[in-house]
């Protein structure tokens, strides 16, 4: 289990920006990603396997082919999920459009930015190593 804190941030013609403390359990395939508010109530719940996804918020769940779809439905962009795990450990993983920043990674610090396809984000993750 990974835990600490993310921020987004998503440019463009309806800039969107968010911070949460989360927890990641299990691995690409198989996962469970919770978010939670700085007074510690959880936000969203993202949970997925193969072939579909769900996202718990607001009292309500929802279903999704994937979790790409379900993460851009969230944060206005798809995030590299999968690449989380490889990410956190250190280990460089390739995502069309996203360049990660690893070189904190000991400090228990990563910066990914997404260049293509518009609009651009940047991922800031604070974690302990």
């Amino acid at each position: 289990m990974w835990s600490g804190r993310l921020a987004l941030q998503v440019e463009g013609e309806q800039a969107q920006s968010f911070s949460a403390s989360f927890e990641l359990r299990g691995s690409p395939e198989r996962g469970e990603l919770s978010l939670f508010t700085p007074l510690g109530a959880t936000a969203a719940q993202l949970r997925w396997e193969p072939g579909t996804a769900w996202l718990r918020a607001d009292g309500r769940e929802r279903r999704y082919a994937s979790i790409e779809d379900l993460s851009a439905d969230a944060t206005g962009t798809p995030l590299p999920l999968a690449a989380l795990f490889d990410w956190l450990a250190g280990r460089a993983a390739d995502v069309p459009g996203w360049q990660a920043d690893l070189s904190r990674v000991a400090d228990g610090r990563i910066s990914a930015r997404r260049s293509m396809p518009l609009p651009t984000a940047e991922l800031r993750i604070v974690f302990a190593p």
